[in-house]
């Protein structure tokens, strides 16, 4: 008989399971859907009553650009938004800064000012989409920027729904968009805690990611345990800050990779829930039950994604969706076939969401909950995840916190570590990846990339120029002096900062306030 299989997280996977390979306390470990310690899902019908949210990531060049690919997106059926965001505005830059140039709405959209977030979001009722925002050092800025708009538009806080990824220790590990030192970065996270509590409590103050972390080559096990031991400092933090368990975990959400190893994909989520409930009940003490449930965005794995043969990663997208949906995700991106060529065109774009509106109205999927719960493969291998996570968390507090283990660089070595194994494994031919180093074809057929437009970055000069001879210079200025001092002390410093970005301050100039204060994080201070 040949080797057993490994699973990407490292165990073996048997050619056959049977009730034998059950946990002998498999009852306790499930539940039932909708209670503790969810690991049939957070709901008790789940997709039975209505399906995931179909939220497509999207965002390129101006404000007017991907606000016309979100409304084309809402009418071809999307349930959410999903602002991609380009590098100078994730670094807290404006787009007219030397550091920026050459990357202006390259990777996203640029945004400098509330001028840019009014045409972001023109003609979409914020009332009525949820939206979701992957933005970290700057969240809190960009959380704002939204609430001015919708607030001009009529709207209270408490009608917005939506999410700001706002996760700043993964940067740290594996993604690098980081802008100031962990303490008070930290700082600005429970900052935002007890200002989303007070003013949009139904927003969602951070998506603790471990989605980079898979990217950059982390297995299923360390995605997870990374994430959650992050997750665990972000309670500590908030708790530190004098709030309370209850009043902010509710808001709490995750995000997570699918890859195409279905099986244990699904089992990863399924220990995750389990995991968390049990860290906020048993550890923190949470006594209501949304503050125990791990509600989670999934995106597809664009690191599996191919620019060989492009139109394969049609089926490998959609066995990623199958694998978020029958894991139980409460939302899902799926990738277009074309990311890992260009930024998405339309029809690629469209025929990603079609992706998910098939799984969701032409299969059964939504006709039962949970469909994997007492599957021998699947509980086995839920257990072997649950019971690796356990141990690498534990290995991360064995630092003394996770920001010690960043410190020392534990999380980062770990998942390079993965990283190489798997691109040797790539390059020798034992991991298959079709169209790349099997099943291969001499040429391709030539492809249109969609292409920014290269004087993007002109145009939003032009218009921070106009904006900064336009605005009350003094009333900027003097808000600006505000929010420092708010920094230099102990305050929230999220409603200083709305009255300055309120006054038009730009996004480069409320990050380079605080970085006066602050500082900025550069990976050499660790050592």
């Amino acid at each position: 008989m040949s080797e057993p299989r490994s699973s990407e997280s490292g165990f073996p996977i048997k050619a056959l399971y049977t009730a034998g390979d059950l946990p002998e306390d498999l009852d306790s470990r499930l539940g039932d859907p909708g209670e503790f310690p969810y690991a049939r899902g957070v709901y008790p019908t789940m997709y039975t009553s209505r399906p995931w949210t179909m939220r497509q990531y999207a965002g390129f060049g101006t404000a007017t650009e991907s606000n016309a690919r979100y409304h084309q997106l809402l009418r071809a059926g999307t349930m959410g938004l999903s602002v991609a965001f380009d590098l100078p505005t994730q670094m807290g830059y404006d787009s007219d800064d030397p550091i920026a140039h050459g990357e202006v709405g390259k990777v996203g959209v640029a945004i400098d000012s509330i001028e840019d977030m009014r045409l972001l979001f023109d003609g979409i009722p914020l009332d009525k989409v949820s939206t979701s925002m992957t933005i970290n050092a700057p969240g809190s800025v960009l959380l704002l920027l939204y609430q001015l708009v919708a607030e001009e538009a009529g709207l209270a806080g408490s009608a917005l729904n939506g999410t700001i990824q706002n996760d700043i220790l993964k940067e740290y590990i594996a993604r690098g968009t980081y802008i100031f030192p962990p303490k008070p970065s930290l700082r600005l996270v429970a900052d935002t805690f007890a200002y989303c509590h007070e003013q949009v409590p139904k927003w969602n103050t951070i998506s603790i990611s471990g989605y980079h972390m898979a990217e950059a080559g982390a297995t299923p096990a360390q995605e997870i345990a990374f994430t959650l031991a992050n997750g665990v400092e972000y309670v500590r933090a908030a708790l530190a800050a004098g709030l309370a368990v209850d009043d902010f975990a509710p808001r709490l959400s995750f995000f997570f990779v699918a890859r195409t190893t279905l099986l244990e994909e699904v089992a990863k989520f399924r220990a995750a829930r389990r995991i968390w409930a049990r860290l906020m009940r048993d550890e923190f003490g949470a006594k209501n039950p949304k503050s125990m449930m791990l509600r989670f965005h999934t995106q597809t794995a664009g690191v599996q994604l191919t620019a060989q043969q492009p139109e394969v990663n049609l089926v490998r997208v959609a066995v990623q969706g199958l694998a978020a949906v029958l894991g139980g995700t409460q939302s899902l991106h799926t990738n277009s076939f074309d990311e890992a060529i260009a930024l998405p065109t339309e029809k690629a774009a469209r025929l990603a969401l079609r992706t998910q509106q098939v799984l969701a109205y032409e299969t059964d999927l939504t006709a039962t909950v949970d469909p994997f719960a007492g599957s021998y493969v699947v509980e086995a291998m839920t257990a072997e995840i649950e019971t690796a996570v356990t141990e690498l968390m534990d290995r991360v507090a064995d630092h003394g916190s996770v920001v010690d283990a960043i410190e020392v660089g534990f999380q980062k070595r770990e998942i390079e570590q993965s990283a190489y194994r798997i691109a040797q494994e790539i390059d020798s031919g034992e991991r298959v990846v079709v169209g790349l180093n099997r099943f291969t074809v001499d040429t391709d057929e030539p492809y249109e990339p969609l292409r920014v437009d290269p004087t993007i970055e002109a145009t939003q000069a032009e218009r921070l120029a106009k904006l900064r001879v336009e605005r009350d210079g003094g009333a900027v200025a003097r808000a600006l002096d505000v929010l420092r001092a708010a920094a230099e002390g102990t305050e929230n410093v999220l409603h200083p900062m709305k009255e300055a970005l309120r006054a038009r301050a730009t996004v480069g100039e409320v990050c380079g306030t605080l970085r006066l204060v602050w500082g900025t994080y550069r990976p050499s201070d660790r050592f």
